[in-house]
């Protein structure tokens, strides 16, 4: 059996797993977030809306994107009653952090400190930063520094996949296996179950796998059908609404608990109407 075909038959099997309630308590979907990214055009246009909309469809905290340069997303989700305790930020700060014009790291700590923010995540990799193992090990390195800075600033750093990390490099190793290998236990996983999946690789196995040191997971759901692994560019049709593709959430979320995950983030990367997306996901949840 392909391998494609292997792991889309695991994902489906999943659905006929025994329910893990998803009782009006559970921490996650009582808290549940939204990634902000989700919604970067209508934020574009209108910010006190937009956010007002999120909190309509039900979310309780958000994570921003573009840290520091996010002051007046923050204040608004505040005011609409929800919790902002991550953000996406400037990552070059880590990953590159003597190149021109790129801000200091203790200075985003300590902005995020003013906000109130306690997770910082690097969200991408340039892939100038990224040709070989080699480049893996001097980022781990990168990071590993940074996290220890962040946990005396009482922050939590997390690095935030995407595919290209699972892809087989010298020998059949990857970049993620050189971070699971190197990164110091002050340095966290973002774990993203749409990219994970999209790497030919199974979420829960690998939530599971990296127990305690998942700080946080990103929810979203793939296009039935969708090839896999795929290493290059997906259409924007591959993003789906929770639900409406082939990834089962609910052993997510139990894995999540199993692990001790601190917070979980809906995402949809791509989508033509951000706004009802989030409302079905979100109706999605509160099936479970």
């Amino acid at each position: 059996m392909k391998r494609r075909h292997f792991l889309q038959s695991t994902l489906a099997s999943a659905i006929s797993m025994p329910a893990f309630a998803l009782e009006a308590g559970n921490p996650y979907r009582k808290n549940i977030g939204i990634q902000l990214y989700t919604l970067r055009n209508q934020i574009k246009e209108d910010v006190p809306g937009t956010m007002a909309a999120v909190a309509e469809a039900g979310y309780r905290q958000v994570e921003c994107y573009g840290f520091p340069n996010a002051e007046e997303v923050i204040a608004a989700a505040k005011d609409n009653g929800m919790a902002v305790n991550s953000s996406h930020f400037a990552w070059e700060s880590v990953t590159e952090p003597d190149k021109e014009g790129v801000p200091a790291f203790t200075s985003i700590l300590e902005e995020a400190n003013k906000v109130g923010i306690s997770h910082l995540v690097i969200p991408y990799l340039y892939g100038h930063n990224r040709e070989n193992l080699d480049d893996y090990l001097v980022l781990a390195e990168r990071m590993n520094k940074a996290a220890m800075e962040a946990k005396s600033a009482g922050i939590q750093l997390a690095y935030h996949n995407h595919a290209f990390e699972f892809e087989p490099m010298d020998e059949g190793k990857s970049g993620f296996d050189i971070f699971v290998e190197e990164f110091v236990p002050e340095m966290k996983f973002e774990v993203d179950v749409f990219w994970v999946v999209v790497g030919g690789k199974d979420p829960v196995e690998l939530i599971r796998s990296l127990k305690g040191r998942v700080s946080q997971l990103h929810l979203k759901d793939l296009e039935k059908g969708t090839e896999l692994p795929n290493f290059g560019k997906l259409p924007n049709e591959a993003f789906r609404e929770l639900g409406n593709g082939m990834i089962p959430m609910e052993p997510l979320i139990q894995a999540a608990s199993e692990v001790g995950v601190d917070h979980c983030h809906v995402e949809q990367d791509q989508s033509p109407d951000p706004i009802a997306s989030i409302g079905t996901s979100m109706e999605y949840l509160k099936s479970l």
